[in-house]
């Protein structure tokens, strides 16, 4: 939680307590503007949309967006507006650990699974991930910076071949493969993404996706995204 430091008003010299607040990213984190508490807060004379505003990147999922400056209202009737700065090295979060909870998606229809995936690869830190309209033959639904992702929103359990052709999309791309399932996997396929290092993912109908192999939780221990990009095996093994 972060703490309240005290903030004069330019103004009339009233101390204010001030907190930075926290908006939400669409990857589910809490984005705040870091301050530079060693300038001086100044008045905010004139008012514009450009100067209203502070570029950062999402520490979680690394998207950029504009968010609010830090300023507040003071009884005296003036808007004091604190400098944003950038986050220091080494602020920037990694893994589950200092990620926010993840917002489930209600799953009713079958793109509702596939936006509750992309969702969800966007809060573990994977950036740009994208949604394949319509959606294509082979399952693989997602593609992103690094990953791809497969989502089998059918009745029965995924098979073995969704996993090989997840795993090939993943050579092609040169990017990590990531499944997810609605009706869970079968044991060849589970046998098959274990050799090959893809993390498996159920989806049930609350939004929530659960991992299903070792490398599904090293995935949501460790986050994703260009630091935790790990090579494929080698083919035919």
């Amino acid at each position: 939680m972060k703490q309240s430091r005290p903030v004069r008003c330019p103004a009339c010299r009233r101390e204010h307590s001030y907190v930075p607040p926290e908006y939400p990213c669409s990857c589910g984190a809490a984005v705040s503007v870091p301050v530079r508490w060693d300038r001086d807060p100044a008045p905010v004379r004139h008012r514009s949309w450009a100067a209203s505003w502070a570029e950062l990147d999402c520490p979680s999922c690394g998207r950029a967006g504009q968010w609010p400056q830090p300023e507040f209202d003071c009884p005296c009737g003036v808007t004091v507006r604190l400098s944003a700065g950038r986050p220091e090295p080494g602020a920037v979060r990694d893994g589950e650990r200092e990620r926010a909870p993840f917002t489930p998606l209600t799953i009713r229809t079958g793109y509702d699974a596939v936006a509750c995936a992309a969702q969800f690869l966007r809060w573990l830190g994977f950036r740009e991930v994208r949604t394949a309209v319509p959606r294509p033959e082979s399952g693989v639904d997602l593609h992103g910076q690094g990953v791809v992702g497969l989502v089998d929103t059918t009745t029965e359990p995924t098979g073995s071949r969704e996993i090989e052709t997840l795993w090939m999309h993943g050579l092609l791309e040169a990017a990590r493969g990531v499944a997810f399932s609605l009706a869970g996997y079968d044991r060849p396929a589970r046998g098959r993404a274990d050799a090959l290092r893809l993390p498996l993912f159920v989806l049930d109908l609350t939004g929530a996706p659960q991992p299903v192999n070792d490398p599904a939780d090293t995935l949501l221990q460790d986050g994703g995204g260009p630091r935790h990009q790990e090579p494929g095996p080698a083919a035919g093994t």
